[in-house]
This record gives structure tokens, C-alpha cells and sequence, in this order.
């Protein structure tokens, strides 16, 4: 007859008292596990992170303490509590950065003004911020966007339609927006969207470094640094793709210098053939502000944010419009209503013709709400803090704030929260209601809003009045349609289209 062993004892014992503690709290969203915390629940949730954490959230009346394993410091605080959110963003301000973590983890952003805190970051805002405000580089900016909508992405789907081909629209838009911000951003335009398709190294290189950057948060933070030294896995892929990418960059800078004579040159933003962002970061070389490593960190931060941040909102917004018709219906009947009245076509809607239209603005609105395209936010307080909701903050903790939560919250925004209604975005008086930006938080809220909400909208309109008017698409029956697990709000599965010409 066997005897069990010490060992086999041990295991059994063990086993039956997990199994034990799991039935406990088998009707718990979270569950803290012995010496485990609650990184078990989490990575068995991974595959669907943002609405798992959502539903935590609302289980827990929208703010909860995280719990990782013992000696891993990867305690940190969610919240989805708008009064929270307002006090760390803009009440107090100064007390929340982004902290050490959040700059371990983006590393590959460098010390652009998504990663940089306190002196940096306001140099970094205040330069783009001189460059945005100019009504050149603005005009600049939707001349831009007009000409690639015209030249690439319909001549891409007008090509699809007549073969009868499927497309996936979230790969269109985001080689699209690739190559709009390139242009924008660098002033070359790689051509990522053509017919083709073809497989432009640094635009797959941006889609390998978002992977490997979600790990990061749901990973202990030695763990990823020990795979980070091994160059293993995820780790290896980020290193690869930083290197591509930084090769990129660095062979524009040293293009640019060249063009301006070393610092020298007289390029401005009135100049149209030299009017991109570098060119008017580098004329500040030779003022002695600025090196090829700031040139290279803002370019990368903004490259990331044109990019992925609008490619992601418009693949929202087009499957959120193709499934519900009458949105479709009144968003044309607004458009044609705004054209020309003889031979009128897209293009003729200039920008103030695009701030006229409403009910767009709405819908567009609607579906950042339900899907921000960044779907998480980190701080860290420096100082110890008592939140309204009143919950104590020590310093050097972490707090994380769930756009997509935020958005689904009923105290916020109505029993219907889960539905794309635009409406709700217009008053008795036809105009757009203000949603305080702690609340509506796509674009971030206090003194780090976003400096391009006014251009994302106005390419995102554009793209939109073009497509509507030109096309009617058929999302592929049976297509799964879920949020990927990525520090980008992406489709899993992509977009799967097909398309009808549409008759004006």
C-alpha cells in the first residue's frame, strides 16, 4: 500500500486550501491571493483587460486598491471617480507626475513631453504649443490630411470596391495616419497606404513596441527587467522595434540639418515646401535649445500620438456608425446640407464648414466616449494625499485612471451609458453641450489636455465627410468585434469591411 510523502502531503494540502479560498471568492471580480496578491485574477483576465478592470471598478463604487505579489511594489490605486480624476489632474496638479514607473515602462518615448515631468514637460508643451497655435502650420495640417484622403485612401477603397475585395479598415487607417504624421511630423510621407498593402518596417515597428508596452503594466517589474537583459521575448521585439524606428528619426534629423545648413539655414513655417514640425524644431538648433536627442523625443511622441490615437477613435467611430443606420442617415443629411449647392463634393467643405457640422461632431464625440483610444492613464503622487472620495494616497504610490471606465460610468453619463447615442452631446439649441474634461477625458483633463483635440477632430471629420459620402460599408457578418489588449484602444480582430459605392 503507497504512503504519501511529505511533499505529496504538503501539495495537497496546499492545493485544497486555494481551491478552498477560490470558491470563497469565486463571486468576487478580484481576489486577493495568498503571497500571489491580486496578479492571478488579472492575468486570467488579461485577454479582456479593459472591461475586466471596468467591471472591477463598478463592483467597487469606482476606486479600489490594487494588490500585487509580496516584494514586487506593484501596489497601485484604480479609480474611475471624475471628482478623483479632476483633483490629481488639475486641483492638484503639482503633486501628481507620472513617476518613475510610467517612465521605466515608456522608456522608448525618451524625455518627450508624454514622459517628461515639472521644467521639461513645460519647455516640451510651451515649444509645440508656439508651433500649434500658428494659423499656417494649421491650415498646413488640414491641406494635409485633405490631400492624402484624396490621393491615397480613396483611390485604396475605390480599388477594393471594384474588385469586391475585403478590407480591413483599422489597417487602412492606421497606415493612413502613419503617413499623415510622418508628413506632418518629418515632412516625407512613407506611403504606407496604397494599393499594395506593402510592409513598411517602421510602421510595424510602432505595433510591436505597443504590445510589449501593455505587458509591461500586467508584468512584476523585475520580471520584465530580467527579460528586458536576457533580450528575450516581448523585451527583444521592443528593442528591435526602438531601433528601427530611432533609425528612422535620427536619418530625418541628420537630413534636416543638412537642408538648414547645419543651424544655419532660414526655413520657417511660412516656407510651404520646408513646413513640417522637425524643420521647425530644428531652426532652433542654432539658438543653441535644442540637440538631435530632443529632436528625435518629440518627434517620436508625436509620431505615436497622430498616429495611433486617430487611427484608433475613426475605426471606433465607423463601426459604431455602419451599425446603427439612422446615426449614418443624419450625419449625410447634415454634410450634403452643407455643401456647395452646385456640384459640391467633399473637398469643398473647408474647415469652418467642418466646425459647423454638429451632429458629426456629436457622433465623433460619442464614439471617444465609448472608446478612447488611450484607455488608461498613469500618476504618481509625490506627496502623501487624501483624495474627495477619501481615500489616502502615500507618496510615490501609483494611481491609474480608466478612460474607458470613465466612460461607461451611469452617475456620469445616464442609465444608457453602454449606448451610442449623439444626442446626448446636443442641447435644445442645436449646439454642442460642454462636457467638463475630467468627465469627458479622451483628450485628458487640467494642464496636460491635449494639444491637438482641435486638429484630431478636424482630420477625423474630414476623413469621415469623405468616406460617408463616397462609400456605404458592411461590417463582415460574424466579424468579432473587441478591444485588443494594448496601450492603444485597437480592434483585436481589426475591422472587416466591404463596401458600396455611394450615389450623391
Amino acid at each position: 500500500m503507497a504512503v504519501l510523502g511529505i511533499e505529496e502531503f504538503l501539495v495537497a494540502v496546499l492545493l485544497f486550501v486555494l481551491i478552498h479560498f477560490w470558491w470563497l471568492n469565486r463571486h468576487t471580480p478580484i481576489t486577493k491571493w495568498p503571497i500571489l496578491g491580486m496578479l492571478p485574477s488579472v492575468l486570467l483576465n488579461a485577454s479582456t483587460i479593459h472591461d475586466y478592470a471596468n467591471s472591477v471598478l463598478k463592483h467597487h463604487g469606482g476606486n479600489f486598491m490594487f494588490e500585487g505579489p509580496w516584494l514586487t511594489n506593484m501596489n497601485f490605486f484604480v479609480t474611475s471617480d471624475p471628482m478623483n480624476v479632476q483633483h490629481i489632474t488639475t486641483t492638484k496638479f503639482e503633486n501628481y507626475g507620472k513617476g518613475n514607473d510610467f517612465r521605466d515602462i515608456f522608456e522608448i518615448l525618451g524625455d518627450g513631453i508624454f514622459r517628461s515631468d515639472s521644467e521639461l514637460w513645460k519647455y516640451n508643451r510651451t515649444i509645440l504649443h508656439s508651433i500649434f497655435k500658428q494659423p499656417s502650420f494649421q491650415f498646413f495640417i488640414y491641406k494635409t490630411i485633405q490631400k492624402k484622403v484624396e490621393h491615397s485612401l480613396l483611390p485604396v477603397l475605390d480599388h477594393a470596391w471594384k474588385e469586391g475585395m475585403q478590407v480591413d479598415l483599422q489597417d487602412v487607417f492606421q497606415r493612413l495616419t502613419f503617413d499623415n504624421i510622418c508628413s506632418l511630423v518629418l515632412g516625407f510621407d512613407p506611403n504606407c497606404l496604397s494599393i499594395e498593402f506593402p510592409n513598411v518596417a517602421c510602421e510595424k515597428a510602432f505595433n510591436e513596441a505597443e504590445d510589449a508596452l501593455l505587458y509591461r503594466h500586467i508584468m512584476p517589474r523585475c520580471l520584465w527587467k530580467l527579460l528586458k537583459w536576457l533580450q528575450v521575448g516581448k523585451e527583444k521585439k521592443l528593442k528591435e522595434s526602438q531601433k528601427i524606428i530611432d533609425k528612422m528619426l535620427y536619418e530625418e534629423i541628420i537630413s534636416k540639418r543638412k537642408m538648414l545648413g547645419g543651424g544655419t539655414g532660414s526655413s520657417t513655417l511660412a516656407d510651404e515646401s520646408g513646413l513640417n514640425l522637425l524643420n521647425a524644431l530644428a531652426n532652433e538648433i542654432g539658438k543653441g535649445k535644442i540637440d538631435d536627442k530632443f529632436l528625435r523625443d518629440t518627434a517620436v511622441n508625436l509620431l505615436a500620438a497622430g498616429r495611433d490615437t486617430i487611427s484608433a477613435g475613426l475605426s471606433w467611430f465607423f463601426w459604431l456608425v455602419s451599425t446603427h443606420p439612422f446615426v449614418e442617415a443624419k450625419i449625410l443629411e447634415e454634410i450634403r446640407e452643407n455643401l456647395p449647392e452646385t456640384e459640391g463634393d467633399w473637398k469643398d467643405l473647408g474647415v469652418e464648414s467642418l466646425n459647423r457640422l454638429v451632429y458629426l461632431h456629436a457622433a465623433i464625440s460619442e464614439a471617444l466616449r465609448l472608446y478612447p483610444p488611450i484607455p488608461f492613464e498613469h500618476k504618481c503622487a509625490l506627496k502623501s494625499d487624501i483624495l474627495p472620495s477619501g481615500h489616502r494616497i502615500n507618496s510615490n504610490t501609483m494611481i491609474t485612471y480608466s478612460l474607458y471606465s470613465m466612460g461607461r460610468v451611469e452617475e456620469i453619463w445616464g442609465e444608457d451609458c453602454l449606448k451610442f447615442r449623439p444626442e446626448r452631446w446636443i442641447s435644445n439649441r442645436g449646439e454642442i453641450i460642454h462636457v467638463p474634461s475630467y468627465k469627458f477625458i479622451a483628450f485628458n483633463a487640467g494642464p496636460r489636455s491635449c494639444l491637438g483635440k482641435n486638429i484630431s477632430f478636424t482630420q477625423m471629420k474630414t476623413v469621415a465627410v469623405a468616406l460617408l459620402l463616397n462609400y456605404h460599408i458592411h461590417v463582415m457578418e460574424g466579424h468579432p468585434i473587441i478591444p485588443g489588449v494594448s496601450v492603444v484602444l485597437h480592434m483585436k480582430h481589426g475591422l472587416k469591411i466591404m463596401l458600396t459605392k455611394r450615389s450623391m
